[in-house]
Order: structure tokens, then C-alpha cells, then sequence
């Protein structure tokens, strides 16, 4: 019989955000998106579209800093997360290159921010996986959603 989690097991049991920005036109206005899933499954979103203009890799990291504010505010001990910018799985990972000297504030307090959780990671996922905080952020600007990207390899089952 599987036994069920403790009160301290469930402290323990990781959130899961995934984060986007967009730039439009790059630069341009910026837009961020989040989703944040409780263990419990409960979500929570952020769609906003920032005040200044900006590149891309601006608001993706625009978009981290939303979603790990978010996620301390809810209590988050121990969180995941995913993103689909190459550049924020690279700064912000365990051999990280110099900073571009635009996001060296951004990526410093994205940084911050991480340690201030018992535990995380952090992860790229192909776009297709972050989809929903591609759409938050898009929203935040006037666009529609971008249509379904199939992964290298796969096809589309006719009907």
C-alpha cells in the first residue's frame, strides 16, 4: 500500500513554473507570462505587458523574476523551472558565461531571488512545452497565441 505524504513531504514537494517574454518588434514591447502549479496541481498566472521596451532576452528574464515573485508571495519552498530561452538556462546555470553587461541587474536578481528557495532547478524546454506562458505573454500584448509548433521529427495525424 503506498503511503501518503506527510505535511513535511508536501512542503518538499517542488512548484513548477514555466516563464516567457516577448519582444515586439524585437526590441519593442515587452510582454511576460508565467505559470505556476502548486504540487496540489493548483495554477496561477501572470500576464503583463511591462511599461519600458526592450529585446526578447529582456523579457524573458522579465518574466522569471514575475513568476519566482509570484511564487515566493505563495510560499513556495521548493520550485522547478522551465523555460524556453536558451540564453536564462545558460546565465543562470552552473557554468555560466559572463553576463551581457544590458541584463547584468535582471539575471543578478533573478539569482537572488533563486536562493531564496530551500531547493530548485532550472531547465530548458523546447518551445513547444511552454506554450501556455508563450500565450500569457503574447496576450499581454494584443497578439494571438502562435500556432502549435510540431517538434523536429514528428507529423501532424491527418483527419
Amino acid at each position: 500500500m503506498p503511503r501518503r505524504a506527510s505535511v513535511v513531504d508536501r512542503e518538499a514537494l517542488p512548484w513548477r513554473l514555466h516563464c516567457d517574454g516577448s519582444a515586439v518588434p524585437n526590441p519593442g514591447r515587452m510582454g511576460i507570462g508565467a505559470v505556476l502549479v502548486a504540487p496540489d496541481g493548483t495554477r496561477h498566472t501572470v500576464s503583463e505587458k511591462l511599461a519600458d521596451a526592450g529585446c526578447n532576452n529582456e523579457a524573458e528574464v522579465q518574466a522569471l523574476v514575475a513568476g519566482l515573485l509570484l511564487a515566493r508571495s505563495l510560499g513556495a519552498q521548493a520550485l522547478a523551472v522551465h523555460t524556453d530561452s536558451d540564453l536564462i538556462a545558460k546565465q543562470l546555470g552552473a557554468q555560466a558565461p559572463p553576463d551581457p553587461v544590458r541584463l547584468q541587474p535582471l539575471l543578478a536578481q533573478a539569482r537572488t531571488l533563486l536562493g531564496t528557495f530551500t531547493s530548485h532547478t532550472l531547465g530548458w524546454v523546447p518551445r513547444h512545452r511552454n506554450q501556455e506562458a508563450d500565450t500569457l505573454a503574447r496576450a499581454a500584448l494584443g497578439m494571438a497565441p502562435k500556432p502549435t509548433a510540431w517538434p523536429k521529427g514528428r507529423r501532424q495525424l491527418k483527419r
